[in-house]
C-alpha cells in the first residue's frame, strides 16, 4: 500500500485547524508543505508554509514532508528544521554544483532529518543516481514546479518507472515520490511505475470527505 502526503499549498487562512484535523482523521500519512521563495518558482509561500508548519506541529503528530522550491536551500533548512519535520526535500537544481548536493545532503542529516531531493521534469532522473545512497527518498515532479492544480505529465510515469529499476537493479533502500496532478484518474499509472508516496493536494482538499480519496489513493 502507498502512502499519502497531502499537500496543504490551497488551504485558506481562517480554515487551518478544520482542514487539518480533518486531514488527520482520515489518515493521511504525511502534511506537505510546498515552501516557494518567489525566485526559484513563482509563487511565494515562504511565511504561509512557516505559519501552517508551525501551527500544525503544535496540534498534530503527524509527521510533516517539506518540499523546498527555494534558491537558498541551506537558509531555507534552517527555518524549516525548527518544526522538526520528518524529511526535508531540496531541488536538485538549486545548487550549484554536485559538492553542494552532497554538502546539503550531509547537512540535513546531521540535524537528525531525514533527506530527499527533488527534480523537475526535464531533469535527467540519471543526473541523480550517484546520491541515491545517501539520501531517503527521491521527489519525481510531474509537474512544472510552483503552483497547484496541474496536469500530470504523462511522460513523468516513464520517469518514475526508470527510477524505479534503477532501485531495483542496485539494491538500494529508498522511497520515490510523485507529486503533481495526482489524483484518483492518474494514480494508478504512478504507482504501477513505482511511486510509494504519492503527494496530493486538490484531488483531496476539494472532496466532501477526505478519508474516502484518501483511502481509494492508497489501494
Amino acid at each position: 500500500m502507498v502512502e499519502i502526503s497531502t499537500s496543504i499549498l490551497s488551504v485558506k487562512s481562517g480554515e487551518e485547524a478544520d482542514v487539518f484535523l480533518r486531514l488527520e482523521n482520515a489518515k493521511t500519512d504525511y502534511y506537505h508543505i510546498d515552501v516557494m521563495d518567489g525566485k526559484f518558482v513563482e509563487n511565494n509561500t515562504y511565511s504561509k508554509m512557516l505559519e501552517y508548519s508551525s501551527y500544525i506541529k503544535r496540534i498534530s503528530n503527524l509527521p510533516m514532508d517539506v518540499h523546498l522550491m527555494v534558491e537558498d536551500v541551506k537558509q531555507a533548512v534552517d527555518d524549516f528544521l525548527q518544526i522538526e519535520p520528518n524529511i526535508i526535500t531540496f531541488h536538485y537544481e538549486a545548487c550549484k554544483d554536485k559538492s553542494e548536493v552532497m554538502e546539503m545532503i550531509n547537512y540535513i542529516k546531521s540535524n537528525n532529518c531525514k533527506v530527499a531531493i527533488s527534480v523537475k521534469p526535464n531533469t535527467k532522473v540519471e543526473e541523480i543516481y550517484e546520491f541515491l545512497p545517501y539520501i531517503h527518498m527521491v521527489l519525481i515532479m510531474t509537474v512544472e514546479p510552483g503552483k497547484g492544480g496541474q496536469t500530470l505529465l504523462t511522460d513523468m510515469v516513464d520517469k518514475i518507472a526508470t527510477l524505479k529499476k534503477y532501485i531495483s537493479e542496485n539494491n538500494l533502500e529508498i522511497d520515490i515520490e510523485a507529486d503533481g496532478g495526482v489524483n484518483l484518474k492518474t494514480a494508478p499509472a504512478v504507482k504501477e511505475a513505482g511511486a510509494n508516496i504519492l503527494v496530493a493536494g486538490s484531488a483531496i482538499l476539494k472532496a466532501t470527505d477526505f478519508r474516502v480519496i484518501i483511502d481509494e489513493l492508497k489501494k
